[in-house]
């Protein structure tokens, strides 16, 4: 890997005054201080040497541009309360990998990824320096992967949706951007306007630890079939991502049990939801922000390990916060729920899984002028049995990126189980 050259692009315009500070909302400020990642590959890009700086030069344009609409991605965190929108600007990375795409995407590594990111996800500055990191990566054989790193204060994945396909449709010209839309902080208002009863914050925080990281994917096929046996009188059809996530807990859980020195630990399924379809009216899918909450799933340390009854505590959850947000806000009980949700991540004495749903995002609309991407993609962390799905091209697949302790995921690699339904890290192409 070669870093050709980095810089700072600003928004083409000025933020006007009135613009300059953007309040989070509540849920922005419990956001974990990471970044999210993102990696788009497109092989057909064809960019031959000579290109290169004219490549370069218009997506740092169009960035620019985009970044006028969204403008807080070009300001700076202060003090987990607003963002200044002083139009300091994002970081543009250049680079170039000595390798063919083809390499990539027939053997995906998880290691190799984290390079094509601008900027560790850990990194403890996410709170503190840029709020937007983008690294373009040109390959040996011309094709182009864009990295992205965006602070988790103020992105959830339909916000990431919503940016990256306005940046790509600002690339190629598109008349039919669609605009990020603002106000989160006026429906969801931050801690400095509510009861001081709220003190303190409960930010959450994931437990980093010496952990594997394994790609499993799931054809449409295999879902099918996982669903059927998964459906029972209480959920007779469960979704893809219910069926997918029982059975991923499950093997978890037999592997974690196995290692387990002494009796099983309790576990929890915690899971995110995006809320904007689920409050009463329905919020755009283009509003800015964290909009998301969770439910948490659990299962007793000598409950069975069943299929169906784990799919039936998951439906349990999401009917419940489709319940909750319903009736509006409770912030005294939305802040405790946080806090018993970050308070679940770090207690040792239990097994707690978090998940994170991308399907039915549409990464793959974004077009910078190369077609749709090959593949969409993150990377490896270090957080503890984090798993995040994310769909596969087609739409109908589920890819499931798994992070577990090293010793249970030696169990989990070899769950026959698992393995009859998903494949271990197949070819992309």
């Amino acid at each position: 890997m070669e870093i050709i050259q980095r810089g700072k692009i600003k928004p083409s315009s000025g933020t006007p005054h009135h613009l300059r500070d953007f309040k989070l909302s509540l849920f922005d400020q419990l956001a974990p201080a990471m970044y999210t990642p993102l990696i788009l590959f497109y092989p057909t890009a064809n960019i031959i040497v000579d290109q290169e700086p004219l490549i370069f030069q218009h997506l740092r344009k169009s960035l620019s541009e985009t970044l006028t609409h969204f403008y807080p991605l070009a300001g700076r965190l202060r003090s987990n309360l607003y963002i200044e929108c002083n139009d300091e600007g994002a970081e543009f990375i250049e680079a170039r990998i000595n390798c063919s795409m083809s390499e990539t995407l027939e053997n995906p590594d998880s290691k190799l990824l984290r390079h094509l990111l601008p900027i560790d996800i850990e990194c403890k500055e996410a709170d503190m320096d840029f709020l937007l990191l983008v690294q373009a990566t040109l390959f040996r054989c011309g094709g182009m992967a864009i990295g992205l790193s965006i602070s988790h204060k103020i992105t959830d994945a339909s916000t990431l949706t919503t940016f990256v396909n306005a940046w790509a449709g600002m690339t190629i010209g598109s008349d039919r951007v669609v605009l990020p839309g603002f106000g989160a902080a006026s429906l969801f208002p931050p801690l400095d306007t509510l009861s001081s009863k709220l003190l303190p914050l409960p930010v959450v925080e994931f437990v980093e630890e010496k952990c594997k990281t394994r790609r499993y994917v799931f054809d449409a096929r295999k879902i099918a079939a996982l669903q059927s046996k998964a459906a029972s009188p209480a959920v007779k059809n469960p979704t893809r991502v219910e069926a997918v996530s029982a059975l991923i807990w499950k093997c978890a859980m037999e592997a974690s049990r196995s290692n387990s020195i002494g009796s099983p630990k309790q576990s929890f399924w915690c899971q995110n939801a995006n809320i904007r379809k689920r409050v009463i009216p329905p919020l755009p899918e283009n509003l800015v922000g964290n909009l998301v909450g969770y439910f948490a799933a659990n299962t007793q340390e000598d409950e069975a390990l069943d299929l169906q009854n784990l799919v039936f505590k998951m439906r349990k959850g999401i009917e419940e916060v489709k319940e909750k947000y319903e009736k509006g806000i409770d912030w005294e009980k939305t802040k405790e729920e946080l806090k018993e949700y970050g308070n679940l991540i770090k207690d040792e004495g239990i097994e707690n899984y978090n998940c994170t749903s991308w399907c039915r995002f549409p990464f793959y609309k974004a077009d910078f002028g190369w077609g749709k991407p090959a593949w969409v993609s993150i990377s490896g962390v270090t957080f503890k049995n984090v798993i995040l799905l994310m769909d596969t091209k087609d739409g109908d697949g589920i890819e499931a990126w798994l992070v577990f302790r090293e010793e249970d995921m030696v169990l989990v690699e070899s769950n026959m189980e698992l393995l009859a339904y998903a494949s271990l890290n197949p070819s992309v192409t």
